[in-house]
């Protein structure tokens, strides 16, 4: 095991990590920016070095300062969080190059999932259910791409083969904007991601969005750890998650589980991951993986038992995974909301000093954040600033359990979108579960907001 870890993140993920290797009795190195100097974080590490100044590009993002402030404090692995340089294969490389171990996936993976073709035909290989599309990247020639899309039924999405987080997509409804929104997309998609090559999919109107999360080790042992429904999204950014997703038929799951759980096998992929999938009539898309723990992972965790981050950092010390598919049970429903430094209707940034801080408590509930009465939220970075998560014996238990906790939680000197969750979570359609992905910009919408 290792006997000393950096984590090189910031936020509620930085103190997530650090609180794993405090259990597992290994050192922890922080770095941070200057903004982030007053970090509850910073004071709880082993060690805390500061890495550069705000701008995320001169700290976080700063391969050589993470790099080289791991070798003066004699770390053995790094851990990336998600975001900032979590999925950058480059960076993979470059921590093991170093004589490292990368807590995560090799970066052969990370560059086969990170370019959403070479995914999706990884995934059919596989065996993994996908949308209908294109056979990899679009041709020039535009009477074929007319060709693929008539084979494929319109409404189609273009989609950028290296982008992400929502960025790089167009939907087209007729054969006349078809070639035009072709052009346009791949512009877009050389300008900021530096790679042109966009694909084209079915789009699905009204589907969920289901994901499955999984662990496998070194010794190509894979399990699946259940499902999450996350389609409470605005702007492809997810707001609220649970596990298990309601309504979805278990055999209809486990088909989908076991298939993803022997894709990682044959990938002979390592470490935690996420295999996203849009679901509609009954049917599962593959639509991405995730190289990395995901925001949501401790929904998954308060139904499985598992910690998913001590997991993470057992496979990349080389063990091996201690339990097998038949072992992995789910109990009860787990539901989270992201706490977001922003107003809750519009969604403006609102970043500022906390001047109370006061999270809940009472029977499974738990709250991930870094924040603190008297923290400052910088105006740098992503707005989340904490997660709310319950877990009950049954969905409407965790509901009951999440609006109590809402509304027992006090931020001031800074706004949250703590109201909007507290009207979500007494929806009537949230609460009868299984709303798609456009159901929340529907809501936001019809209340004018």
């Amino acid at each position: 095991m290792f006997k000393k870890i950096l984590i090189a993140n910031r936020g509620e993920i930085a103190l997530r990590v650090l609180r794993a290797c405090q259990e597992m009795g290994i050192k922890s190195v922080v770095v941070y920016s200057e903004a982030d100097r007053d970090a509850k974080y910073v004071r709880l590490a082993d060690e805390a070095v500061c890495i550069g100044p705000a701008p995320s590009a001169q700290s976080y993002l700063s391969m050589p300062a993470i790099i080289s402030t791991a070798e003066v404090t004699d770390a053995e692995a790094i851990h990336p969080g998600y975001g900032f340089l979590s999925e950058n294969a480059d960076f993979a490389e470059r921590v093991e190059q170093s004589g490292f171990s990368f807590i995560g996936p090799t970066p052969e993976s990370i560059r086969m999932m990170g370019d959403k073709v070479s995914a999706k035909q990884a995934m059919i290989k596989a065996g993994v259910p996908c949308v209908p599309g294109s056979e990899g990247a679009l041709p020039e020639d535009p009477k074929e791409i007319i060709r693929i899309a008539r084979s494929i039924g319109y409404p189609v999405i273009i989609k950028a083969a290296g982008g992400g987080g929502g960025r790089g997509m167009r939907v087209v409804h007729t054969e006349a904007a078809l070639v035009n929104a072709v052009q346009m997309t791949k512009t877009e998609a050389g300008a900021a991601f530096g790679n042109p090559a966009v694909y084209m999919e079915k789009f699905l109107e009204n589907p969920r969005h289901v994901e499955i999360q999984v662990l496998a080790d070194t010794f190509r042992n894979a399990v699946w750890l259940g499902e999450r429904d996350c389609s409470m999204q605005r702007r492809h950014q997810k707001i609220i998650e649970e596990a298990p997703a309601p309504g979805i038929p278990r055999r209809v799951i486990e088909k989908v589980g076991d298939r993803c759980a022997a894709a990682c096998k044959k990938m002979g992929y390592r470490g935690a991951g996420t295999f996203e999938f849009l679901y509609e009539n009954g049917e599962f898309y593959f639509i991405e993986m995730n190289t990395r723990v995901q925001v949501e992972h401790p929904v998954t965790e308060l139904v499985t038992g598992i910690d998913i981050v001590q997991q993470q950092i057992r496979i990349a010390a080389g063990e091996k995974l201690p339990f097998t598919q038949r072992q992995i049970q789910m109990h009860g429903h787990a539901i989270e909301c992201r706490i977001n430094a922003e107003n809750p209707y519009n969604f403006l940034p609102s970043p500022g000093r906390i001047t109370m801080w006061h999270p809940p408590g009472g029977p499974g509930v738990r709250v991930d954040s870094h924040a603190y009465t008297n923290y400052f939220v910088p105006p740098n970075y992503d707005s989340m600033i904490g997660k709310v998560i319950v877990h009950g014996d049954t969905r409407e238990q965790a509901l009951a359990r999440m609006r109590m906790a809402l509304n027992e939680t006090v931020v001031e000197g800074i706004q949250t979108n703590i109201p909007l969750h507290r009207e979500l979570m007494v929806d009537a359609k949230f609460v009868q579960g299984g709303t798609s992905i456009h159901y929340l910009e529907g809501w936001l919408a019809s209340h004018n907001r």
